[in-house]
C-alpha cells in the first residue's frame, strides 16, 4: 500500500499530518500547490488539506482523510490489515 500525503505551505494542520506518517513506509508527499501535485490531489478527489489517502497496488483508494490529520494509530491500523 501506498501513503499520500497532500499539503500545501499555509496549511495549519499539516504539520500535524507529517507528524501521522512519520516513520511510515511507502509515503509520498504531495504539495497541491505544486502542478504535480494538484493533478495528484485532483485524481483522488482531494480538495482540501491535509489528506492522507492510501492507495492499494491498483492504486484504488482503501482509505482517506481530508481536511485533517489522522491519529498515527488510527493511520497505522489501516496498513496493518
Amino acid at each position: 500500500m501506498d501513503v499520500k500525503l497532500f499539503i500545501r505551505d499555509d496549511c495549519p494542520e499539516c504539520p500535524a499530518a507529517l507528524r501521522a506518517v512519520d516513520g511510515v513506509a511507502n509515503v509520498f508527499v504531495y504539495d497541491i500547490t505544486d502542478p504535480t501535485g494538484y493533478a495528484e490531489a485532483s485524481s483522488l478527489r482531494v480538495d482540501e488539506t491535509p489528506a492522507i489517502v492510501v492507495t492499494d497496488s491498483s492504486g484504488r483508494e482503501v482509505v482517506g482523510w481530508r481536511g485533517e490529520a489522522p491519529d498515527a494509530s488510527d493511520l497505522r491500523a489501516v496498513l496493518a490489515h
